[in-house]
């Protein structure tokens, strides 16, 4: 590692520079790279499933070469994190250079055998997008285990090893889960813990391997000896320890216990000079006594030289944003190494990754007896199936089928099997094998098809694609028996195997995985490519629908506090009983009431469906009936409810009092079911009841008057208008106060910015104009002032204030011609003025309309006090620090973070949103988006994806969260709307669907598919409503009582 200074052209770019071109591993439709030429020689690799590969390379190939025939042999797109090591003619174990040829580093390559394994441990595995790297780091966690080198106590051991059973035998079976362990030795003492073990794989019902994978690898980045490799060293002391290198910087070891860390940042220079490794720090200002060399003694030059690199492929790896440079050859003599990084960084992987687009492979796991569970690697596919809900009755089912989800006929019950590319599904690998990792005796069955029939006249044999094949059958079709269960063939390890599928069952027995990253990925979802089901077609069906949708989704949020939040705060018992009895006694009735009135409608929507026999006792095709009796009901909680904006009151009171209830909630806020910040939770009553309000009108509208339903429908609007009536004032206070709580998590360098009085208005991002030209800052607008603010270096990424400007005598005015800056313009305050410039012509205006109305209202209030807001940090600022309105260098670049700082803590709230998104929202927008929530089940489709994916979907807060499942307590993944455009796909996009709406930003674009028109129309004017904001004119119109 060199110093910046010292030779600035060696180090990388950092996080901001400009991306390299370069990649490291085989890029999906090309092929292995070109052999160079000379005489080849055999070099055997083992893989991480314990099987070996025989390559054949050049004598004077590359170790870089032999590492992408490795990754292309295996389908692997993020083989960056993974390495080859060996063990040298020193009986060292040793990385093979990517740069220096490959066999003058291996001098015995008949009697050397190179290893593929992780070399570069990610601090979180999401940022693994591809479920096969997940797979081969799970197969590396089960090796440190069983070796010894990831210790841990014995309950992180027995859940480790209960996932990894999982993951191999499937389900909980008691006989056969002990004479699995008693076969299978998966740590050093296992059994002392297989009880234990049996307890945690009892509990593991229904995870799929790629599931399993992805708890394994959760638990395991959690622990302290996680990705570590120990150096045996000495201090000057003496004293016997072991130096390690982690993403975060060089660990100092004491045994197996962390007693010491060096982190990057600190970090000036590593060296090493004979036995002696030196850590060059940084110096500390506040310390003026710290060491500034530290030195270390270990066993020779070659483990000093050996350790060295991996630190200099650490840092370059997980810091720099690109490569670095190759350098410049001496003229004369050289001095020091010329050892350098070689590959892509972690950022350039995560990008490629992203923005690519793969094919889909089968892998085979060859531990996991569930044999077709071959989920997705980067270019991976799955088995997946489908059951229509609807009875048995005949119907088409053929692969070039348009019809939409819409129509009249019934799709009888069927096993829908998606398989793509057959031909390159790779089977486990033999240990006998030939070069470049081909085998022999394993032959691909390409010919293996499926028939679709029906009991139609006319039949469609499927025609064999070598990227997608999409197989039904039928009852009584001649493809299959009239048995409910499906006969396959399959090919495992190169035999043909038998295997029967029942009804609505992957071939493993189980839905597929639903396993994905929080980034938006195209694995583990049911592929639906045709689900035809029958619905009535009368509007108020699906007025109904809706009703039971967002139910569904509204009772999930009541439990966010009944019961997630209620057994959190039991634990630390740190909620006091007056607080407890204000927020529980007052939500748990609610929330029982809502429980009985969806299973209400639930039984009601069946019995429109005609999914039971109650429908022939009477009409049942109404809702409005349950709507009237439910809101009696209701009128008798409106107490409740408005202690609920009491509740949020209290306890916000109650944390500022304590430290520790407000680190319990700032922790609650950290869990999967806290998928929104806590207080909005307290909310979802009250907009509850504007919902009803908004349902009720659409189905008054649609019957007329003379309709059964329409007096009830009519009776019950009346009754829940007069509650939104009565409630309306208490719900814009509690947003407004909802809102500056937010905002005050994000921001710091403010104490006092919830205050009586106080209305938030816009947030959102200009560029400030400053003696360095335009510099991208958050700006926040109350009714009284203006901060300006740019995201800061804490670990949870919130805005640091640099300055405000009191609105009180403000005046402002268009520059551009001023300044020759586009979209820009001036704010003229009392004490200074400040030159903005929006990044569009409608940001400008949208922000001057703003602006101009809150400079009438500070006008109207005869102006704030001298002080608007105080300007004390909250982390202790020192004296010497610049003030309020300057802004130091460091603040100037806290928005190039490395990924290391990028911390999951409030990093895709709005405001983080807005700053990456370079747009702004208003309140009017958070007023909009709380009357627009929807939810419901959607078909997703990926820009280069053959097939659509049935999801869950909730819209809220500005976003669409996608869940496998109505019933699932927490999202999977989260795409946040604002910048997207929502458009209908275009005739070239080959969509052939009806009621498809496409959301794109940039190069991202995704496909929804409703299931009707009406549902269509409702997801585009929900979806509009986030991606367009709203004039100011409706702030005025919110504050006035609703004309019921």
């Amino acid at each position: 590692m060199v110093e910046p200074d010292e030779r600035p052209s060696n180090a990388g770019q950092r996080l901001g520079a400009p991306e390299s071109l370069g990649i490291s591993t085989l890029e999906p439709g090309q092929r292995p790279p070109t052999m160079p030429p000379g005489r080849q020689v055999s070099v055997r690799v083992q893989m991480l499933d314990d099987t070996q590969e025989v390559f054949e390379i050049s004598q004077r190939a590359p170790g870089k070469f032999l590492h992408d025939l490795v990754c292309a042999h295996l389908n692997l797109v993020e083989g960056d994190y993974f390495g080859l090591e060996y063990q040298d003619h020193r009986k060292m174990m040793v990385w093979l250079d990517l740069v220096k040829p490959a066999l003058k580093q291996i001098r015995r390559p008949k009697n050397t055998i190179l290893k593929f394994v992780v070399k570069f441990f990610p601090p979180d595995h999401t940022q693994l997008s591809e479920e096969l790297t997940r797979y081969l780091f799970a197969l590396q966690i089960k090796h440190d285990l069983a070796c010894g080198r990831l210790t841990c106590n014995d309950t992180s051991a027995a859940l480790l090893v209960s996932h990894i059973v999982q993951s191999e035998i499937g389900d909980f079976d008691d006989v056969q889960s002990r004479q699995h362990l008693l076969n299978n030795k998966y740590i050093p003492d296992q059994d002392a813990l297989t009880d234990k073990i049996i307890d945690y794989h009892r509990k593991h019902v229904g995870h799929t391997p790629a599931e399993s994978d992805f708890q394994l690898l959760e638990i395991a980045r959690r622990l302290e000896m996680y990705g570590v490799r120990l150096h045996p060293a000495k201090d000057r002391e003496g004293t016997r320890l072991s130096l390690a290198v982690a993403h975060t910087g060089v660990l100092v070891f004491q045994g197996h216990t962390k007693i010491n860390a060096f982190n990057w940042s600190k970090v000036r220079k590593l060296s090493f000079k004979r036995k002696r490794f030196l850590i060059k720090l940084r110096p500390d200002l506040n310390q003026s006594n710290c060491q500034d060399t530290l030195e270390f003694l270990m066993g020779s030059r070659d483990c000093c030289k050996i350790f060295w690199k991996i630190c200099v492929e650490y840092h370059a790896f997980f810091r720099l944003f690109e490569e670095p440079k190759p350098k410049p050859k001496p003229v004369l003599f050289s001095r020091g190494s010329s050892f350098r990084f070689s590959g892509r960084t972690q950022k350039q992987v995560i990008d490629y990754v992203k923005d690519s687009e793969f094919k889909k492979v089968p892998f085979e796991r060859k531990h996991s007896r569930i044999q077709s569970n071959s989920s997705l690697s980067p270019m991976t596919s799955h088995f997946s199936s489908e059951v229509p809900r609807d009875r048995p009755r005949a119907s088409s089912l053929t692969a070039d089928r348009t019809d939409s989800p819409l129509k009249h006929s019934r799709v009888a019950e069927s096993a829908q099997v998606t398989v793509e590319n057959p031909p390159l599904q790779r089977h486990q690998l033999s240990p006998i094998s030939q070069p470049n990792g081909h085998h022999e005796g394993l032959q691909e069955d390409d010919d293996t098809r499926s028939r679709t029939s029906s009991r139609q006249p006319q039949q469609q044999q499927l025609r064999q694609s070598s990227d997608h094949i999409n197989t039904g059958a039928l009852p009584g079709s001649p493809g299959l028996s009239d048995s409910p269960a499906v006969s396959r063939v399959m090919m495992v390890n190169g035999q043909k195997q038998q295997q029967t599928l029942g009804l609505g069952q992957s071939p493993d027995g189980r839905q597929p995985s639903p396993l994905t990253s929080p980034l938006l990925t195209d694995a583990g979802f049911v592929r639906t490519d045709d689900e035809d089901e029958r619905f009535p077609t009368d509007k108020a069906y699906f007025i109904a629908k809706e009703l039971l949708t967002t139910e569904r989704t509204y009772l999930k949020d009541l439990e966010v506090i009944t019961v997630a939040l209620q057994k959190f705060v039991s634990k630390e018992e740190a909620l006091p009983d007056s607080l407890k009895n204000v927020i529980f006694a007052n939500f748990e009735p609610v929330y029982k009431f809502h429980d009985a009135f969806l299973k209400e409608v639930e039984q009601r929507l069946a019995q429109w469906e005609g999914r039971s026999n109650a429908h022939i006792k009477g009409d049942y095709q109404r809702v409005g009936d349950i709507m009237l009796r439910n809101t009696q009901g209701l009128k008798l909680m409106t107490g409740h409810l408005q202690k609920h904006s009491e509740a949020l009151l209290e306890l916000e009171r109650t944390c500022r009092g304590s430290r520790r209830l407000e680190g319990l909630c700032r922790d609650f806020e950290l869990q999967k079911v806290c998928y929104l910040p806590l207080n909005i939770f307290f909310l979802r009553p009250l907009h509850r009841l504007m919902h009803y309000k908004q349902i009720l009108e659409r189905l008054c509208k649609h019957y007329p008057p003379t309709h059964d339903d329409f007096r009830d429908s009519r009776a019950a609007l009346a009754d829940i208008s007069e509650m939104v009536a009565q409630l309306h004032g208490t719900m814009i206070k509690m947003e407004n106060f909802q809102k500056l709580l937010e905002l005050k998590k994000d921001l710091i360098g403010i104490d006092n910015l919830v205050i009586p009085g106080r209305e938030f208005i816009r947030l959102g991002c200009l560029s400030k104009l400053s003696g360095k030209g335009l510099q991208q800052r958050m700006f926040f607008l109350f009714n009284d002032v203006l901060l300006y603010t740019s995201r800061g270096m804490t670990a949870s990424n919130q805005f640091k204030v640099h300055g405000q400007l009191p609105l009180y005598g403000m005046t402002i005015r268009e520059s551009e011609d001023e300044w020759g800056v586009p979209n820009s313009f001036t704010l003229f305050g009392q004490r200074h003025s400040v030159v903005v410039a929006a990044s569009s012509a409608s940001e400008m205006e949208k922000w001057m309309e703003d602006i101009k109305m809150a400079i009438e209202l500070a006008d109207k209030c005869n102006g704030p006090s001298s002080e608007i807001l105080g300007s004390s940090l909250t982390d202790s600022k020192s004296p010497d620090e610049p003030g309020m309105d300057q802004e130091s260098e460091d603040d100037l670049s806290a928005s190039r973070t490395s990924l290391e700082r990028q911390a999951p803590h409030r990093g895709n709230t709005t405001v983080h949103v807005c700053w990456h998104r370079n747009t702004s929202v208003s309140m009017v927008d958070f007023s909009v988006a709380v009357e627009n929530q929807l939810s419901g089940n959607l078909l997703r489709k990926f820009k280069n994806s053959n097939g659509w994916q049935k999801l869950w979907v909730v819209f809220t807060n500005f976003s669409l969260f996608f869940y496998k499942t109505h019933q699932d307590d927490y999202p999977l993944a989260s795409l946040p709307l604002l910048g997207y455009s929502i458009t209908i796909p275009s005739e070239s996009e080959n969509i052939h669907k009806d009621y498809v709406f496409k959301l794109h930003f940039k190069s991202h674009v995704y496909y929804f598919r409703s299931e009707s028109e009406y549902t269509f129309e409702r997801w585009m004017e929900v979806i509009r409503s986030a991606t367009s904001s709203s004039s100011h004119a409706r702030f005025h119109s919110r504050k006035d009582p609703y004309p019921y």
